[in-house]
């Protein structure tokens, strides 16, 4: 038991070593300027690890756009639970608040780089949309089902509220992520964003 228990931990530690050196190669040299001799001697393994774990280099660059995706995924819902709990934000607050937040990181991170740019271009539009279902859909289709509960926003049916908003904003994250100019971008598309969103609000009197 106690061998296979480190064998076990050595091909955790091999995969997450791969991932690492992999992410920080990607966002410092892109998709293309990275060889896959580069990772594995980042990562201090032998090339025969590097396609044990991972099918092709294609392979590993979507386990590390998925990586990226999750963790900033767990990093906005942190924030904005810590937010609730300090501030007592409603719904409507937390809404508002975490789609800035997430257009924020769509400019001058390795979420940019990996995600938004490279992304779509090694592996299709798909991949990205395929990465808002998992991550963002279920999270906007809950703050919206609150706000409505909450009389905050009109009540519209809230699983296709939750796709269009999700289509918004997942195209506002392309459009940053790829401009010449991602911080105008980003303010430009901010603005856009949210004065839609406040278009869900109840009429005054209603």
């Amino acid at each position: 038991m106690a061998v296979n228990s480190r064998r076990a931990e050595h091909v955790q530690d091999t995969r997450a070593a791969l991932l690492e050196a992999a992410r920080e190669l990607f966002a410092e040299k892109g998709y293309a300027g990275t060889g896959t001799e580069e990772i594995v001697a980042r990562a201090r393994v032998t090339r025969g690890a590097l396609y044990h774990h991972f099918r092709d280099k294609p392979g590993l660059f979507r386990a590390v756009m998925e990586a990226v995706a999750a963790e900033l995924a767990q990093r906005l819902i942190a924030r904005q639970l810590s937010r609730a709990t300090a501030e007592a934000a409603g719904p409507w607050d937390q809404l508002r608040e975490g789609v800035q937040a997430f257009l924020d990181a769509c400019t001058g991170s390795d979420f940019q780089r990996i995600v938004l740019i490279d992304g779509p271009a090694v592996l299709g539009s798909g991949a990205w949309s395929d990465l808002v279902e998992q991550h963002g859909l279920g999270l906007l289709r809950t703050w919206l089902q609150q706000a409505i509960d909450n009389h905050q926003i009109d009540p519209l049916p809230a699983d296709p509220l939750a796709r269009l908003l999700a289509a918004l904003i997942a195209e506002a994250s392309l459009y940053i992520g790829q401009a010449p100019e991602p911080g105008r971008a980003r303010t430009e598309a901010g603005a856009i964003v949210d004065r839609i969103l406040t278009g869900l609000r109840p009429e005054p009197g209603r």
